[in-house]
């Protein structure tokens, strides 16, 4: 099934001058304009921000190409795990991209073409939501989760359906759940499925078993996977087969991730989309996703240019970063302690950012965080 997209985004032809323009440049034809208001095509930018301004949609091109060979590059390394204890753990490793060939041969590599630069993951879901949903529709989003989905949903008129994790020891996706919600009435309503890879606060990856079935899942009721993966480079329990969704191909997928958690820089202000999927669907998408992007043009060229030399401080930024929680993570889940009716009245199951707090109203109580 195809996936459905909103009504909200204009994608009428252009007008017969603008359609004139683009046949001449598909032919290879330069034009000038005499109504340019492009103030940096004319010599009249600032000394400190010499460079002309394309306003491209997706993001500067450098940029974006600067951000593909980084996202596929053989040498970037899951630096943040536990296993970095031992000297030997960071040589040679390539956890990122060995999930992409060793357990889902079906991943694409990131084209720039393929990436739009913006200022946040929370921009990201604001577009991605403008995309897919009109007023009134909805989308899946798990619970313990992040709030901030549910916020930037209702400032749209969307609605957010829950789906519970459960927990048996391990964080895992209830996918009958998600079946028994797609089926029952409202689900026609959902128009994306939201995946936080690894998940905030839990810290639980998407195995493959349940990737592959949501992906099944999403291609038959025609709706989009939203993945968030701002949080993967910092694996503090991996387990065999943990993998990004970024590139999927089986189902229309739009991969976040970002400088604020990567970097430990939230103050950057860079964050990305990547869109992979069925031919077809991506480049309705993308089509789409161009008239959201050129509405807003949120990427300036004065952190654009700075990309390139972020992302090569990118490994040994993540090295220190996950350095730093591996020193601190087995404090904090020592004081997780379960007892013979579950876990204790105020710490729940191994959460990530979730150690010493006191225990919440039961009003406020979910089945994860208290006893």
């Amino acid at each position: 099934m195809s996936v459905h997209f909103s009504s909200r985004v204009d994608i009428s032809a252009p007008n017969p001058i603008a359609a004139a323009e683009a046949a001449a440049k598909a032919n290879g034809i330069a034009l000038s304009k005499l109504n340019d208001s492009n103030p940096t095509r004319h010599g009249l930018a600032p000394e400190l921000v010499p460079s002309v301004y394309t306003a491209d949609p997706r993001g500067p091109r450098a940029a974006r190409e600067s951000l593909a060979a980084f996202l596929n590059t053989a040498n970037v390394v899951d630096a943040s795990s536990p296993q970095l204890a031992s000297p030997a753990a960071g040589e040679g490793r390539n956890e990122r991209h060995a999930a992409f060939t060793n357990v889902n041969t079906a991943i694409e590599g990131a084209d720039p073409d393929a990436l739009y630069l913006l200022s946040s993951t929370s921009e990201a879901y604001s577009w991605l939501i403008k995309l897919l949903c009109d007023a009134g529709d909805a989308v899946l989003a798990p619970k313990p989760g992040y709030p901030l989905i549910e916020s930037i949903a209702r400032l749209e008129c969307v609605d957010t359906v829950e789906y519970q994790l459960q927990f048996d020891g391990s964080w895992f996706i209830d996918i009958a759940e998600l079946e028994r919600l797609l089926s029952e009435p409202g689900g026609e309503r959902v128009r994306a499925l939201v995946l936080i890879n690894p998940n905030n606060p839990t810290g639980s990856y998407v195995k493959p078993t349940e990737r592959a079935r949501i992906v099944t899942l999403c291609r038959e009721h025609g709706i989009a996977l939203i993945a968030d993966e701002v949080f993967f480079d910092y694996s503090l329990e991996p387990f065999p087969g943990d993998a990004r969704l970024a590139g999927e191909r089986g189902v229309l997928t739009f991969a976040l991730d970002g400088f604020s958690k990567m970097l430990a820089a939230p103050h950057a202000k860079v964050g990305w989309i990547q869109v992979s999927g069925p031919a077809e669907d991506v480049a309705e998408a993308q089509r789409r996703l161009d008239v959201i992007a050129d509405d807003y043009l949120p990427m300036g060229d004065i952190i654009a240019e700075r990309i390139p030399a972020l992302l090569n401080a990118a490994p040994a930024q993540t090295r220190r970063v996950g350095s730093a929680c591996a020193i601190t993570w087995p404090s904090c889940t020592s004081c997780l302690t379960p007892i013979p009716t579950g876990w204790s009245a105020c710490y729940g199951p191994k959460a990530a950012g979730t150690c010493c707090y006191e225990c919440l109203p039961s009003s406020m109580r979910t089945n994860w965080c208290c006893g």
